[in-house]
């Protein structure tokens, strides 16, 4: 049995960092599907090519190859990690991960994935649309002000000089396009299992939902 884990959630919820550890932990295939979109979104902007553009962004699509090294997403033989989350990436992400043919391409690359290895995920619609039948749903949140505090201090040990403030209205706005798109918004799935962050360390979310992945390989 393939074993498929489904982390759906806000910006900043921390899906990727627990993500990556609970990969580590039970050996699995980490598939950062935001890095995907955010990949996306940067080669776009280098090309001058608007979300509305959509001849053009999938011509360009055409043209990408990516792949995971481990955590680092390397775009046409690129590292690229460090630049997508940038700010200015982060600002745009949402418009160009709400075009349709866009996701239609990058949900059949992580499927396609997932029938291959075993896999967790993290995204916006993992749970509803990409591993609809996925064997564990987690829908991870936070406060904004959480979220915000947390993507405010990762900004700063990398030496990017930013504002609170900032950042918060960045998140909300994101929240915003991200539930209310036409094309897969976030939502969380009927069978995913809630977990309010907000609260909790890092090792308590991981040890919390290592609880429930251990319930279904036992």
């Amino acid at each position: 049995m393939k074993l498929a884990i489904a982390i759906d959630g806000p910006a900043g919820a921390g899906k990727s960092t627990i993500a990556k550890l609970i990969a580590e932990r039970y050996s699995l295939m980490y598939i950062n599907t935001g890095a995907m979109y955010r990949a996306i979104t940067f080669k776009s902007m280098q090309n001058s090519i608007k979300p509305e553009d959509k001849e053009d962004l999938c011509t360009l699509m055409d043209s990408l190859e990516m792949h995971f090294d481990d955590d680092k997403l390397i775009l046409n033989g690129r590292d690229i990690t460090d630049e997508i989350y940038m700010p200015s990436i982060s600002n745009k992400v949402s418009l160009y991960a709400s075009i349709a043919e866009v996701r239609k391409q990058l949900v059949y690359l992580q499927r396609k994935m997932s029938e291959k290895y075993d896999v967790i995920m993290d995204g916006r619609d993992i749970g509803t649309v990409v591993l609809k039948d996925s064997n564990l749903k987690i829908f991870l949140t936070a406060s904004a002000e959480t979220r915000a505090k947390r993507r405010y201090n990762e900004l700063l040990e990398k030496g990017i000089d930013v504002k609170y403030e900032e950042i918060l209205s960045d998140i909300e706005k994101r929240d915003y396009i991200d539930t209310h798109r036409e094309i897969t918004p976030l939502i969380k799935a009927e069978d995913a299992i809630e977990i309010d962050s907000s609260n909790m360390s890092i090792e308590e979310v991981v040890d919390k939902i290592s609880k429930y992945i251990d319930s279904i390989i036992r």
